[in-house]
């Protein structure tokens, strides 16, 4: 049976799909467009996979950024980042924005009447990366979904890339942040609750607690609901820290920015009859 959950961005459990007219189409809902998950020796042809299950316990993980895209939800829950925006103004939502340390998948900007730039806030998004091949699971939901008479037979299989997954998005949030935080606005990660867990379970999270509004970095994790044979996104989680806080949860070290009272402290060690400032006599 196909671990496959979500094919062509709808649930495999509904029975009033048109599935051959859908494949046919190979168009993503969330995108507007053509998937653009396609198999790498054949450009042309699109995967289609949006979500599947996988582990001992039957998790629904999704594997492409896309279909964090549902409703739009993810750029309504970064609105109240956008201090600076005033009714009247206007929403725009800006894909692949070049920044210094790469791209940026979406910025969502508020502007004035005259799309003069008032506040932004940048977004990245980040699914599970796989191991192996998909395309097997892809052949057998055609079979089973009667669109294919026969399909070739594999042995190969798919996992899931954890370590390297959460690895990689740390590290490119660390270049990107810097960005951000020198002109004083947000950031956020959006993500899919199983792999912020991950990431807070295996990196050194000690220091992030909760959310604060005056952080730069900001995580969003989601779930994936299954309501009446649909899926749905909700958020689930959400925590905040800054440039130090990443580079902590890579366990790079770096400067800790010391306190009143500790250079206090340490000034008065210092302190004697002999570092006291005295005019010279004529």
């Amino acid at each position: 049976m196909s671990r496959i959950r979500e094919f062509f961005t709808f649930s495999l459990e509904r029975k009033d799909i048109q599935w051959k007219n859908l494949i046919k189409t190979q168009q993503c809902r969330y995108i507007q467009k053509k998937c653009k998950k396609t198999r790498k020796s054949q450009a042309d042809v699109s995967i289609g996979t949006c979500t599947v299950q996988f582990g001992k316990d039957n998790k629904d993980i999704i594997i492409c950024p896309h279909r964090l895209l549902e409703r739009r939800q993810i750029f309504t829950d970064c609105l109240h980042l956008l201090s600076l925006h005033q009714p009247g103004n206007e929403l725009h939502i800006v894909p692949e924005f070049a920044i210094q340390g790469g791209f940026v998948d979406y910025v969502l900007v508020s502007t004035d009447a005259n799309r003069n730039v008032k506040d932004f806030v940048g977004i990245e998004l980040q699914t599970m990366d796989t191991t192996g091949s998909i395309w097997p699971e892809h052949e057998q939901t055609m079979l089973e979904l009667g669109v294919k008479k026969k399909v070739q037979k594999s042995t190969t299989s798919f996992g899931m890339n954890w370590k390297m997954t959460a690895k990689t998005i740390l590290m490119q949030l660390l270049h990107k942040i810097d960005t951000f935080e020198h002109v004083k606005k947000h950031f956020v990660l959006v993500v899919q609750n199983y792999l912020l867990d991950y990431i807070m379970r295996e990196f050194s999270s000690g220091h992030i607690i909760g959310v604060r509004a005056e952080d730069s970095m900001h995580f969003h994790s989601y779930k994936l609901v299954n309501k009446n044979d649909n899926f749905k996104l909700r958020l689930d989680t959400r925590y905040s820290t800054d440039s130090i806080g990443i580079a902590r949860l890579l366990g790079i070290n770096t400067p800790q920015q010391l306190e009143f009272d500790e250079l206090a402290i340490a000034l008065q060690k210092k302190i004697s009859d002999d570092t006291l400032f005295q005019i010279p006599s004529c």
